[in-house]
Parts: C-alpha cells; sequence; structure tokens
C-alpha cells in the first residue's frame, strides 16, 4: 500500500477537481488522494465518483451532508487516513494556490529530513506570493507575525494550508480536541504539534492566487484565527490545551 495520502476539502470546486485531481495523481510519487467534500451545490462530488473510475486504487471520496468548516473536513481526513495507516499525511486547497509538483518537497522533509511536520511557506524565504492584492498580502503576513508573537513559536507562515504530517504527530494530538474550523485551525494544528515536542520545518513555495472559483475567506474566519491565538496560548499557560 501507498504511504501517501493527499487530503483536499472542497466545496463548489466545479471549475478546478478535475485538473487537480489529475495534477496530484500524475506525480512520480505515487500520491493517494482523498477528496472530503462538503455536498457541493455545483455537484464537485459527482466529477470525483467519475475520475475513480480512471484511478479506482489511487482517488477516494468522503462525501459529508453539509459545509461544515476546513478544520472539521480535515479531521475527517485525519481519522481516515489513520485507520487506513497511512504514514505520510498532507493537507493542500483544490484551487491551484498550492502547487503539486511540490508535494514531493514536503514528503522529502519529513522522509528523509527528519521533520515531523513540514510547512509549505510563503514566507520563510521572504514574501513568496503571486496575484494576491498587497492588503491580503499584508494580512497574511503579519497575522503570522502575531501568532509567532503570541506563542512562541518560530514558524513564519502559521496559517500555511500546504503541509505534511507524519502519522505520529496526528496520533499524538488528540484530534477530537482542535476546536477551531476556519483559517484559525491551521494555526491550532500547528501549536499542538510545537507543544508536543514535534520536530517543525517550513519548505520555501510559491504560492499563486487561485484563478478559478471564489475563495472561501470571511470576516468570521478573520476574527476567529485572531482570537484563538490568544485563547491557545491562555490555554496552554493553564495546561487545559
Amino acid at each position: 500500500m501507498n504511504d501517501c495520502i493527499v487530503i483536499i476539502p472542497t466545496y463548489n470546486e466545479i471549475e478546478n477537481i478535475e485538473s487537480i485531481v489529475r495534477a496530484v495523481l500524475s506525480q512520480h510519487k505515487p500520491f493517494h488522494l482523498l477528496i472530503i467534500d462538503d455536498n457541493s451545490p455545483d455537484f464537485t462530488a459527482n466529477k470525483v465518483i467519475a475520475l475513480q473510475e480512471e484511478f479506482p486504487d489511487r482517488l477516494f471520496l468522503e462525501k459529508r451532508a453539509k459545509k461544515s468548516g476546513l478544520g472539521t473536513a480535515y479531521v475527517h481526513g485525519f481519522k481516515w487516513a489513520l485507520e487506513r495507516k497511512y504514514n505520510y499525511i498532507f493537507e493542500m486547497d483544490a484551487d491551484f494556490s498550492h502547487n503539486p509538483n511540490d508535494l514531493e518537497k514536503l514528503f522529502d522533509a519529513c522522509h528523509f529530513g527528519g521533520a515531523d511536520l513540514a510547512i509549505g511557506s510563503r514566507y520563510v524565504t521572504g514574501v513568496n506570493v503571486v496575484n494576491w492584492p498587497l492588503s491580503r498580502v499584508l494580512m497574511s503576513y503579519f497575522a503570522s507575525v502575531y501568532v509567532k508573537f503570541i506563542t512562541g513559536m518560530k514558524i513564519h507562515d502559521a496559517t500555511a494550508g500546504f503541509v505534511c504530517y507524519k502519522r505520529e504527530v496526528l496520533e499524538k494530538i488528540n484530534l477530537n480536541k482542535i476546536k477551531f474550523v476556519g483559517y484559525a485551525f491551521q494555526i491550532e494544528m500547528k501549536y499542538r504539534t510545537y507543544c508536543a515536542k514535534f520536530e517543525i520545518t517550513e519548505v520555501p513555495i510559491i504560492f499563486t492566487d487561485r484563478t478559478k472559483g471564489v475563495s472561501k475567506m470571511s470576516n468570521a474566519i478573520i476574527k476567529e484565527a485572531i482570537l484563538g491565538v490568544i485563547s491557545l496560548r491562555l490555554k496552554k499557560l493553564v495546561n487545559t490545551l
């Protein structure tokens, strides 16, 4: 059995789904791919089902009843992957903001480089973001500065959603205690990994904003991330994380 599974949550990604599936499954390393679809009204899941005929042993689909948030989708996928004994578990977006060609870089950082969590980082070597307005770049960059200041983590891109976990990390973290569902989920996972004393490394990537489909960012997600960081730090200080 293959030891690597890429998890992609989807909601209304019909414009991107076939291309991203083919791009991930055409890599030199034979990754497996799990799509977690939140009952997309545009029938994203139906396209995945059609593609499963072409990739029956490598493409998997979990269809949920309704849109329930990024964090719960990934936790669902993590549990699915752990039950099936995958050793390297990846997160990435469906919209090509994360380049599938960088998957092997993250794998190498964990398999050969000794990392327990490898982060595809936009900011570890400067600002490597394409097609974002300056306001969005500044918000994202200073969000990571803020997270670093509050938590003490030496991570340049704390909100990154392109990562590879060794299974031992996800086995150690109590996934049932994960609280956040938006982009704060990404911070929470990294902070729990950091607090558990696992080795974290950042791999430089170039992040390119989506050209098809609609961003899921909202003011509620931003608020959750800002307040969530403080909540995580306080829980750590009183030993309730």
